[in-house]
């Protein structure tokens, strides 16, 4: 039985164009991922919890990790565009739940985008001193005609600038090499106090943020080929990649700059190439700079995909789910993206807006791991779907519970 019923009108006028492959699917959700994090936030989760950044970011992949095992059996069993709404519809069957998760996500979306464009502002920065307003308007305005372009270009141009990406930390790694080897396990036990624990876990929830973007993939379904089999592999993939990176990376930040320094910087990564190399830090700068940009093309057209696809669902007003018939993408959707994302940009710091994505993730995720478990009792299997063991939809519910709520426990 499924809840989803659809109007002849909104069925017969222009669908998304199923073009995307694995590699372009891993690209896509990588960029989001690496732009997001460690370009950004890197200084905010060292400030944080020091020297136990690395333990941060090992903390949220691994709760990261148990929700992104049961995406890949969701995505595999219902492959539509809005995948969380989807999920929890298709689960529980109550309208008011679903049309609040979908637009939660949609924020979720927004938020991160409006996030990254102040990021950009910083790295920015290194090469012209232009009033913040100018600079967010006019790359949001940039992207959201992009993002309205098409969806093999927007994801093509996406997955070369991620390219770029991890070879920029990959050049940070290697100027750090030599720092990273000295550092000692020593180093850490003397580093430890009484509100260590506490550190490690508000940096955890900040470094949360840093991984949002895996789940991105599965709101392009509708444009992917053979969906089953591509979107759960590209999920997988796209996240170990990633955690891999951030480690790295954040042993080698705590190895040549110390925490304090590392929260104080806009741009983190170049101050670590400056400290390590004495050189201009003007091409990691640059590559931070693409960095951001793809992290919020990708979330942009992840929140329009989230529109378009519940009001095709009939949840949202019909004309957001409007396709143009030569670009074939989602336009009114994707303008009122760009909107949203703008005025929060312009309005709220950095750190609150990445704070209130990772909460708002982390209750989506939660409720996920429960759709799944219902989902498994409810709806039989499918050949060309794999079953993941129930316990890890379980401690996916009870890890992001924990997480969300460890922020609003050590703050008050």
């Amino acid at each position: 039985m499924t809840f989803f019923t659809s109007s002849p009108k909104r069925t017969r006028t222009t669908s998304l164009k199923r073009s995307l492959s694995l590699p372009l699917l891993l690209f896509y959700g990588l960029g989001n991922i690496i732009g997001a994090g460690v370009y950004v936030l890197v200084g905010e989760v060292a400030g944080l919890a020091g020297y136990y950044a690395p333990i941060s970011f090992l903390v949220a992949s691994a709760v990261a990790g148990f929700t992104a095992l049961s995406y890949t059996e969701l995505s595999a069993r219902l492959p539509l565009s809005a995948g969380e709404a989807v999920y929890i519809h298709e689960a529980f069957g109550f309208r008011w739940l679903t049309l609040a998760v979908g637009l939660l996500i949609a924020m979720v979306g927004i938020v991160s985008a409006a996030v990254l464009a102040r990021g950009f502002v910083g790295y920015f920065e290194v090469f012209f001193s232009w009033p913040e307003w100018v600079v967010i308007a006019g790359l949001l305005f940039l992207l959201g005609a992009v993002a309205t372009w098409g969806i093999n270009q927007s994801v093509l141009l996406a997955s070369l600038i991620t390219i770029l990406e991890i070879g920029g930390l990959l050049v940070v790694i290697w100027l750090g090499r030599g720092d990273l080897q000295e550092l000692e396990l020593s180093q850490f036990v003397s580093h430890w106090r009484m509100d260590t624990s506490m550190g490690i876990m508000l940096g955890a929830f900040i470094a949360f943020y840093a991984f949002v973007g895996f789940e991105d993939i599965v709101n392009v379904a509708e444009e992917v080929r053979r969906p089953q089999r591509t979107i759960p592999l590209a999920l997988i993939l796209a996240l170990l990649i990633a955690a891999v990176l951030y480690l790295a990376i954040a042993f080698t930040a705590i190895s040549v700059v110390s925490p304090d320094r590392l929260a104080a910087s806009r741009a983190p990564l170049a101050l670590i190439v400056t400290t390590t190399s004495g050189h201009s830090p003007l091409f990691i700068s640059a590559i931070g700079l693409l960095a951001v940009v793809n992290g919020a093309l990708v979330q942009i057209i992840m929140s329009a995909r989230v529109l378009y696809g519940m009001s095709r669902k009939g949840w949202l007003p019909a004309f957001l789910g409007a396709v143009h018939p030569v670009t074939q993408t989602p336009i009114a959707a994707t303008a009122m993206t760009v909107a949203a994302v703008t005025t929060l940009a312009l309005y709220i710091p950095l750190l609150t807006l990445a704070s209130v994505t990772s909460f708002m993730l982390l209750v989506v995720f939660s409720l996920i791991n429960l759709a799944l478990l219902r989902i498994q009792r409810s709806m039989p299997s499918q050949s060309d779907v794999k079953v993941v063991p129930r316990w890890i939809p379980i401690t996916g519910f009870v890890t992001c519970a924990i997480l969300a709520f460890s922020r609003l426990a050590f703050t008050g």
